[in-house]
């Protein structure tokens, strides 16, 4: 009897020591992603002489000037509605072309269709600069180039596969019966699709639009490329400021420049998260 009662208390607590190894491994991981963005964080808020002190001072006295009239001398303000311009718009129409090709590829009968959806995706293996320089050609022979529409155009690019691919796989999970049963009462391809696939496939389109938005954010090289005053994104400020060689890098202005690139994803993703983590949930258990 004793030796039955035991077995069960072991697995118990197997079980439960296995949890707190896992709960413990996942603060560590996500402390060891947080310590550079707390870091840049707290420099942002440093006088330049205890930037560079040694040992690092954590309790060195605070200040608001990198916060200063220096974010409007660097036209912070304008670039970052750029950027929220251009990520939002980009990554809409990417999810929308994105959404109704892979839906084309996972249910209209077109020979090949695996084929062109691999060759879709592998040209997101293609090195961005690669695409970059003959982009800003055409741009410039068109005249369109430091506009909004050509860096959204731009980015859809290397959005449009990425959603594409990730939409495919969640439509090939859903029943076909579900289309099939509307197109028998009279609803159209595109009528079932925007009617009853669209609804129940919204934690996807939901989650693959967040990830899209973070990935347009962060962009650089086209931004680089094909912008130069009116329509440039905050990366490119960084960089501008990164590469300052006539006053040197000023690592306070930057920690808070960054700090305001990165503090607009964190409310962002904080106010998704519940759409987000409902996406992926249900794309795993279709996949």
């Amino acid at each position: 009897m004793s030796t039955l009662t035991l077995r069960p208390t072991r697995k118990r607590l197997k079980s439960r020591t296995g949890a707190n190894v896992r709960i413990i491994s996942g603060v560590v991981a996500c402390f060891l992603f947080l310590v550079p963005v707390i870091w840049m964080v707290a420099t942002s808020f440093k006088l330049p002489t205890d930037i560079f002190t040694t040992p690092p001072s954590f309790f060195a006295p605070i200040t608001f000037s990198n916060y200063g009239s220096y974010m409007d001398a660097a036209d912070i303000p304008h670039r970052m509605m750029n950027t929220v311009i251009v990520a939002i718009g980009a990554s809409v129409l990417s999810v929308v072309a994105g959404a109704m090709a892979g839906y084309a590829l996972s249910r209209l009968r077109i020979k090949g269709a695996a084929t062109i959806g691999v060759l879709i995706l592998v040209s997101r293996g293609v090195p961005p600069i690669a695409l970059a320089v003959p982009m800003f050609l055409v741009a410039r022979k068109l005249n369109i180039t430091d506009l909004h529409i050509t860096l959204i155009l731009a980015y859809c690019t290397f959005l449009i596969p990425y959603v594409m691919w990730l939409m495919r796989s969640f439509f090939l999970a859903l029943p076909k019966e579900l289309e099939e049963s509307a197109m028998i009462d009279g609803t159209s391809r595109l009528g079932a699709f925007f009617r009853i696939i669209v609804p129940i496939s919204m934690p996807g389109l939901i989650s693959t639009l967040i990830f899209s938005v973070i990935l347009a954010w962060e962009e650089l090289l086209f931004a680089l490329v094909l912008t130069n005053r009116n329509a440039a994104t905050i990366p490119v400020a960084i960089a501008g400021m990164a590469a300052d060689t006539e006053n040197g890098a000023m690592w306070g202005q930057l920690a808070a420049v960054g700090t305001i690139t990165v503090l607009p994803l964190i409310v962002f993703a904080l106010l998704v998260q519940k759409w987000l983590v409902k996406g992926l949930a249900e794309s795993a258990t279709k996949g």
